[in-house]
């Protein structure tokens, strides 16, 4: 995804895509500051002057990761007519796919790759609402049509949210190791499958669950 972005002239433009695409190829680790001039054509101190430094730029790319999240989020088929329930299957689908679309961009934006990189809990928390906002929004419309409990909306989509992120998480684990022989999920197919099978079971669970 990331190689897909348009060229920009401006120089910030240029210095964050060129930190998406070497994210396709590299470890998040190997972000440095030289590397991210070099692909971006360019000096290391057009990424001081933009940004400030290493941080600054790896905050960018951080935010930029989270943007290209939305977009596919907000791209998300309904699988179908449009109900609620599968609104929120299309969503799980999406972010599975971007995940495993983009495994590096995936660990940077979730994990800790860069021991010496965490971005602003303020910046961090906007990131993240810039995304978790649109399965809340489809929670709460799910709700409102009784496919869902109402009340709790944060609750139920937290707990969606990491089943879908454990799940997802996981395969990419498996992603890259050795196949293993025999294995029941040794197609894409099956690998879709069992995911969507799980985040079935995740809202059928929070249909049935008791009002606090």
């Amino acid at each position: 995804m990331a190689t897909d972005l348009p060229p920009a002239d401006d120089l910030r433009e240029r210095l964050v895509g060129a930190g998406l695409r070497l994210l396709d190829h590299h470890d998040p680790a190997e972000l440095t500051v030289r590397r991210i001039a070099e692909a971006a054509g360019t000096s290391t101190m057009g990424v001081y002057t933009k940004f400030g430094g290493r941080s600054g730029i790896l905050e960018a790319i951080y935010v930029r990761g989270f943007e290209l999240l939305r977009e596919a989020l907000q791209a998300a088929p309904e699988l179908g007519d449009g109900d609620s329930i599968r609104r929120i299957l299309g969503l799980g689908l999406a972010y599975r796919r971007f995940a495993l679309a983009n495994p590096a961009l995936y660990a940077f934006m979730f994990e800790r790759p860069v021991r010496d990189f965490d971005p602003d809990p303020a910046l961090r928390r906007q990131a993240l609402e810039t995304t978790f906002g649109l399965l809340v929004a489809a929670v709460e419309h799910a709700a409102g049509r009784g496919a869902l409990p109402g009340g709790a909306p944060l609750h139920s989509s937290y707990l969606i949210w990491t089943i879908t992120h454990g799940m997802v998480s996981l395969e990419l684990t498996h992603a890259v190791r050795s196949p293993l022989p025999g294995w029941f999920l040794d197609t894409e197919q099956a690998r879709e499958r069992i995911f969507l099978d799980g985040l079935r079971a995740t809202l059928t669970g929070l249909r049935q669950r008791e009002p606090t």
